[in-house]
């Protein structure tokens, strides 16, 4: 995460002026990648994730439907939607320009163009007596979303468009399962919803289809109709998330099939309220954004030195004086799984507990000397853990489904030269509890596992914590199931990424180098651009702008956009959503279909302009 983080305090009185809206530079290059400047030094010095990093979630579909996991299996086939069709090559998947054209047989851009419009051939005769009328002029080319459909083969024909009469209809035996999709659908678009009955022309069809790759789906637009099929229910809904931009975009949708899904299991956006309270109004804005960009994962850390910011009924003194209700997070949860979305919690330990600490000062760790180590609990005292493991059995409720982030970042014992000797009670505990040889890091990794094993005991099967937060060559190791969340490589004795893929571990991409928006830029950190990271970033770049090999791809589970606010007070909540926007795109993108894109950074720009 990222402790990197700045100010010792986030109510430093030299805080920043409030910054000018970032803006993408017109020169991807002018960026330079600040690697080495962030120094180990530079980070923990702070308080802030400013050194800052990371992110949590949780709760998918909760407990109403499963998170979708599994890597995609790029390339699939795809079935043409008649007999007679012309293929049309997909034009996110090269690394050209796509050419430009009104015809069927090449591929359209993105941004595409124009439909052509209507001539006298195109007029129709009376339509008979049904209540959809085909489309007034054919929509061509392929749909302009974001992420980009991955294939698309167009056939002969008019294609389609909403009328008065469109109706959004699930299939017969699909009602329980697709309900809830087909009425938000219907929503949006302003139509009609209907349920087991037969779709007319004109209409949207929804139905569960033959079980495929989590998130799959398949649109296929033939005789006035669209239909909607995918492998689970998350794959039907992020179809619907197609239709709904290409409505947008181009007005409907070309006759054909499109087959999609995504690279990435985990494709999320994480929100430090900790340092900063934000309102339930916003973070429902940000879901809702979310979901149409086919992001997954939404991680929230709300406890950290500054804030805490959940009402709690186990521990009510540590709760700040802004924070959620529980019945505005049951709310965000529910939202949250409407858009297919896990909502991963994350309370930090052992370091980043200074609201704890702040209402417990006995709980404070102290250096041999009797310096206070801010934000860090003595881990050797049962008190801390007793505190700690009440609040994940309290908020493991509050949120539902398999997913939790236990922190386990910028401990401080950890962070000094010569740990044992610094702190003699961590040293004279390690070895109590795991034999002589041990150290303050196998208590530190010991202290992990404990957390770990209350959370599971609350069904949290789907655990990780923050890179820093696993040690090599102790006495006591975190179990390889444990998920990676890479953050930095700037940490004193940090590892690079590669030791954890060669553990075999899987690996969360938090790149603090790209994927860091850092309220004030503090530490050298600069607010990240979408153009950056829609030209640079690819899922196996971890750490610095290095990508691992391609052999462990597989093991990058995939990767999030995460904002910390270590200077709280440098934006607004205004100014934070309008400075995420391009970036969460084109992590959206990146995450979606790592390939190079055939858009240029201005044609993706000006799409994300017309999809909203």
């Amino acid at each position: 995460m990222s402790n990197f983080r700045g100010p010792q305090d986030s109510r430093d009185p030299q805080e920043p002026q409030e910054p000018q809206e970032p803006q993408e530079p017109q020169n991807p290059a002018a960026h330079t990648h600040r690697a080495g400047a962030r120094g180990a030094g530079a980070r923990r010095a702070g308080s802030g994730r400013a050194g800052a990093r990371r992110v949590g979630s949780g709760a998918h579909r909760a407990a109403v439907r499963r998170a979708p996991r599994g890597v995609l299996v790029a390339g699939a086939v795809v079935v043409l939607a008649t007999a007679t069709t012309v293929t049309v090559a997909a034009w996110p998947s090269g690394p050209q320009q796509p050419q430009t054209g009104t015809g069927r047989t090449s591929a359209a851009t993105p941004s595409g163009t124009s439909a052509p419009k209507a001539t006298g051939d195109d007029a129709k005769p009376p339509a008979p007596p049904t209540p959809a009328a085909a489309p007034t002029r054919p929509v061509d080319g392929p749909p302009r979303t974001i992420p980009f459909v991955r294939d698309v083969k167009e056939a002969r024909g008019t294609g389609w468009r909403p009328s008065a009469a469109t109706r959004v209809v699930v299939a017969a035996g699909s009602e329980k399962a697709l309900a809830d999709e087909g009425r938000l659908l219907a929503g949006e678009l302003k139509k009609g919803y209907a349920q087991g009955v037969a779709a007319r022309p004109g209409d949207v069809e929804l139905a569960m289809g033959v079980p495929g790759a989590p998130e799959s789906y398949t649109v296929t637009t033939s005789g006035g109709k669209v239909r909607i099929t995918g492998g689970d229910e998350a794959g039907v809904f992020y179809g619907t998330r197609t239709l709904k931009q290409a409505v947008r975009s181009g007005g409907g949708l070309a006759e054909g099939v499109l087959k999609d899904a995504p690279a990435k299991p985990h494709r999320g956006f994480a929100l430090d309220t900790a340092r900063k309270h934000f309102d339930a109004a916003w973070i429902e804005d940000r879901i809702r954004e979310m979901g149409d960009l086919k992001l997954n994962e939404f991680g929230l850390h709300f406890s950290d030195d500054q804030g805490f910011r959940i009402a709690s009924d186990t521990h009510p003194e540590i709760v700040s004086k802004d924070h959620l209700s529980k019945a505005e997070i049951r709310r965000i949860v529910a939202l949250a799984a409407s858009r297919h979305i896990r909502v991963v919690p994350e309370i930090d330990s052992p370091g980043h507990l200074g609201a704890v600490i702040a209402a417990h000062p006995g709980l404070q760790l102290r250096s041999v000397s009797g310096k206070a180590s801010r934000g860090a609990v003595d881990i050797a005292q049962p008190k801390a853990a007793k505190i700690v493991d009440e609040l994940l059995a309290e908020y493991a409720d509050l949120f539902p489904g398999s997913y939790w982030h236990l922190g386990g970042d910028e401990y401080r014992a950890l962070t000094v030269s010569d740990p044992e000797a610094t702190y003699p009670q961590l040293t004279r505990a390690a070895r109590a509890k795991h034999g002589s040889r041990a150290r303050v890091q196998d208590l530190a990794t010991s202290w992990l596992n404990d957390r770990a094993a209350v959370v599971r005991k609350k069904g949290k099967s789907n655990i990780r914590a923050w890179n820093d937060g696993y040690f090599a060559g102790g006495v006591v190791d975190a179990p390889k199931s444990r998920e990676v969340a890479y953050w930095t490589g700037k940490e004193i004795g940090a590892r690079k990424p590669t030791e954890y893929l060669r553990e075999g571990r899987k690996v969360l991409n938090v790149n603090d180098e790209y994927l860091y928006y850092v309220l004030g830029e503090p530490n050298t950190f600069t607010y990240p651009t979408g153009r950056r990271i829609y030209d640079e970033w690819t899922p196996r770049v971890l750490r610095h702008s290095d990508a691992v090999p391609a052999r462990y791809d597989a093991q990058i589970t995939g990767g999030q956009l995460a904002v910390w606010c270590d200077y709280h007070n440098a934006q607004t909540q205004a100014q934070v959503a309008k400075g995420v926007r391009l970036p969460l795109r084109a992590v959206a993108q990146k995450l979606w279909d790592p390939r190079k894109p055939g858009l240029d950074w201005e044609g993706f720009k000006g799409l994300a302009g017309k999809v909203g």
